[in-house]
């Protein structure tokens, strides 16, 4: 992970803006460096992952343009041959070097032609203009506001903003701005016509897709290692790079001290496939300890996106306090393709298609934020192969009806698509979803539950809550979080647009808590 600023305008002195920018400093801890553009500031914060020489440092500058860019863009040795071709000369083996080159060649439809996952500020010196774009689906971040000058102010994270601009935003996940302007380049979740390949066909593309995706964020010059759950998703991800690397691979998995349930499953997991793998324990002090720093690195009040970070943030802190480990793989991504325990409930396949387009449209402010500031807030990156472009748009195409469970079991699709691979063991494979903050230990969330109820009588929480009408807490917990978040964000709570909860429009879904322990169709998610 990097961290990125830029300013349209020279409201601010390279000293009035340097401690803005300095609360992101984690997310790139190598190097740092600020330059003035004849109209205003570009920052970038390094963490060296490709490209790992000083010469791979940002900004980049091409003819008087500067871009600074946040992000891995995959197949770019190709394109660096063929730009290099055309006369443009690199002195680094940087990925995000091309850009300048590929904006003079190509202009503002370049972002449409890259697979990557970016968030970038670009300063065309020709027009004067600042411009900005983040990938399809948000995976990288980037916000924005206008400080008291009306200046427009872009930054890797809210916390970035806070005391700078008024109003704070999430950047658009697909869109470019410029010449004033937000664009969309993108909408990968938009589905003129299903294809109409058969169950089969469609997992041996599911099949073929995904290991292409994992394949391609295997390239890193600086070490690897990936989050193992023990669960469907993170397991596959191993399963493939162990195969495709050809080597062991360093896995990390967490859980509670008392009742950890995915833990016996991440040591089955890494010991079939042959993994170098730790084990993270967390206790009931650690994870309260660690609340107040997860809501700040977060920015976040949603109990569901809290709940799942808890776990997440504090193996990543033990990863980069006793490993080299700069670049991690995840699982985010499928579950919003292929389903949660709740799809389970949707009443036709166009549901269930709506239901996952409205996740995938919204994942920037839920899962993979988590993903992203988990991660980055210890100095590392994150990579999501099940968020890869061409996979996505894939499975979104696929007929809805296909991906219902009517299998009696949820995920069917993929797990069938590695069922004849034997990458892992049938127990992995089928084994039931079961949600992060679950099966940590189910002690987890009710430790927060209790120690927020402890927090406020009945009156103080009826009060209390009252004082937010946006999206107003409606639980003791949600009330902690919300006035956590209160603390470092001030105001700033429709960066996030709804709490993240079950579809409650679906017979089975009206429930009043995210977890997924509270379903009908719970059953053996949790043992």
């Amino acid at each position: 992970m990097c961290a990125i600023m830029g300013f349209s305008r020279k409201t601010l002195t390279r000293e009035e803006l340097l401690p803005f920018f300095d609360r992101t400093k984690s997310r790139g801890p190598d190097m740092s460096r600020i330059i003035e553009t004849p109209s205003g500031w570009l920052c970038f914060h390094r963490l060296a992952i490709m490209g790992l020489t000083e010469a791979g440092m940002q900004p980049f500058a091409l003819d008087g343009s500067f871009v600074v860019c946040n992000g891995e863009l995959y197949g770019f040795r190709p394109l660096k041959r063929q730009l290099a071709e055309k006369g443009y000369q690199f002195r680094s083996g940087s990925d995000c070097e091309i850009l300048l080159p590929l904006y003079r060649e190509y202009g503002l439809d370049m972002f449409a032609r890259l697979d990557a996952e970016f968030a970038l500020i670009l300063y065309d010196g020709e027009k004067d203009d600042l411009i900005a774009a983040r990938d399809p689906i948000g995976i990288r971040p980037l916000y924005y506001g206008y400080d008291s000058a009306g200046a427009i102010v872009f930054a890797s994270e809210p916390k970035n903003l806070v005391g700078l601009c008024a109003d704070i935003r999430p950047f658009p996940p697909g869109c470019y701005y410029a010449g004033g302007q937000f664009v969309r380049y993108a909408d990968v979740t938009a589905v003129e016509q299903y294809c109409t390949d058969d169950l089969e066909t469609v997992c041996r593309s599911i099949r073929q897709k995904l290991i292409a995706a994992v394949d391609k964020r295997l390239d890193a010059d600086a070490p690897l290692g990936f989050l193992l759950s023990g669960g469907l998703d993170s397991s596959l991800v191993c399963a493939i790079s162990a195969v495709i690397l050809g080597k062991r691979i360093r896995t990390f998995a967490i859980g509670m001290d008392t009742d950890p349930i995915d833990l016996k499953y991440a040591r089955e997991a890494a010991a079939f496939i042959g993994a170098d793998y730790t084990e993270v324990t967390m206790t009931r002090e650690e994870v309260l300890a660690a609340l107040p720093e997860v809501i700040a690195a977060l920015g976040t009040w949603d109990i569901t996106t809290v709940r799942a970070s808890l776990g997440m943030y504090l193996c990543c802190k033990a990863i980069h306090e006793q490993t080299d480990i700069r670049v991690l793989l995840t699982g985010e991504i499928s579950d919003e393709l292929f389903g949660y325990k709740y799809t389970d409930f949707a009443p036709s396949a166009e549901a269930f298609q709506a239901e996952s387009r409205k996740r995938i449209d919204e994942l920037h402010m839920y899962d993979v934020l988590r993903a992203d500031r988990c991660i980055s807030v210890n100095s590392l990156e994150a990579r999501v192969p099940f968020g890869d472009l061409d996979f996505v748009k894939y499975v979104m195409s696929v007929d809805p009806a296909l991906k219902l469970n009517s299998y009696g079991m949820g995920k069917y699709l993929l797990r069938h698509a590695f069922e004849t691979d034997h990458l892992l063991p049938d127990g992995i494979l089928w084994r039931q979803k079961a949600a992060f903050s679950d099966a940590v230990g189910h002690s987890m969330v009710d430790d927060l539950k209790a120690y927020a109820e402890k927090r406020y009588t009945d009156a103080e929480f009826e009060a209390r809550r009252k004082r937010y009408d946006y999206r107003p807490p409606f639980t003791k917990e949600s009330l902690l979080y919300r006035e956590i978040f209160e603390e470092y964000y001030p105001g700033q709570a429709r960066m996030i647009r709804d709490f993240w909860m079950p579809n409650r429009d679906w017979a089975g879904c009206d429930v009043d808590d995210p977890s997924a322990r509270v379903l009908s169709n719970y059953g053996q998610s949790g043992m």
